[in-house]
């Protein structure tokens, strides 16, 4: 038997839900409600497009010309965004994780992320999905088994589906009331602005529309346990997207860039604990002392269209 270039496939099922968890990056290939997608996935032997499903680890996004000051001293990472001259989406996400537990509605991987060129730092990482009636969950946690200080940030790359039409027709609510406007190279172009009065003011529900997306957003609002939500209606699907208390940021994309077959067929909501370039400016990055670990979680919920039941 040939091993899928993702490696092994974790199968997981409770309820109405179905997902699959790959070795490669411990990435979600898929995630089924009632047999209908709600994610965008991909086949085991195809490498994750533009970064679907993904754990971003240990920043999200970019770092301006991978180059940051931490510790006194200044870091070079490798230019894996080489267009645009960027450090993308951290270092474990082509990764081999290993297994550390599958039950039939849960699978937890593990990885050791030892030290890097332009990331001297030693992580030990744990990620975590399960599946419940309630839908999915993710968990994921990283301790600093280092001598010194590290700089850290996370986030996922799920696209969502809520039906087979474009996200123009789609309905989202987004409980952010910033926005952060980048340049032409994904870099931050100043601090995060009010969306009232922008096309991107989603606080109250309604349809996408033309407005392309391909931004971050922060000042969310949070429910009494700490989660913000974020909901997208469609014909296929009503989908709740929640973040923990920890993720402060959300990107939502709606892939115009990502050629015809892809372009505007899901929109990704990515939690971030940081935005873009946080490496460089420091905004909202975490620092794990020796021995320190963070747990961050977020998970997706589904119902028929309508709520029907």
């Amino acid at each position: 038997m040939i091993e899928p270039r993702t490696g092994t496939q974790h199968d997981i099922a409770a309820g109405d839900y179905r997902a699959t968890v790959t070795e490669l990056g411990a990435g979600l290939r898929q995630l089924s409600y009632r047999g209908q997608p709600v994610i965008s996935g991909y086949a085991a032997d195809d490498v994750p497009p533009a970064g679907a499903g993904q754990l971003l680890i240990p920043w999200p996004n970019r770092v301006d010309q991978g180059r940051y000051p931490f510790g006194g001293g200044t870091h070079q990472l490798d230019l894996s965004e080489p267009a645009h001259g960027n450090a993308i989406h951290g270092l474990t996400r082509f990764a081999n994780w290993a297994t550390a537990e599958h039950e039939a509605d849960r699978v937890e991987l593990r990885h050791v992320l030892h030290a890097h060129p332009g990331y001297p730092f030693c992580l030990e990482l744990t990620a975590r999905y399960g599946l419940s009636a309630d839908g999915l969950e993710v968990t994921v946690t990283a301790r600093n088994a280092g001598s010194a200080a590290a700089p850290y940030g996370t986030g996922s790359h799920p696209y969502l589906l809520a039906g087979p039409e474009q996200v123009d027709d789609w309905e989202l609510e987004l409980p952010a009331g910033s926005w952060l406007e980048t340049d032409a190279r994904g870099i931050p172009a100043g601090p995060a602005a009010d969306v009232a009065g922008t096309p991107f003011d989603f606080r109250t529900p309604r349809a996408i529309g033309g407005t392309r997306l391909d931004h971050a957003f922060t000042g969310l609002s949070r429910d009494a346990a700490g989660r913000a939500w974020a909901r997208l209606g469609g014909t296929g699907a009503d989908l709740r997207f929640w973040a923990s208390e920890g993720y402060r940021w959300l990107q939502v994309f709606s892939g115009d860039a990502l050629g015809p077959d892809r372009a505007r067929r899901a929109l990704a909501i990515e939690p971030m604990t940081c935005p873009p370039n946080a490496f460089v400016t420091g905004t909202d990055l975490l620092t794990l002392a020796p021995g320190e670990a963070v747990t961050h979680s977020w998970g997706l919920q589904a119902s028929p269209p309508g709520g029907r039941a």
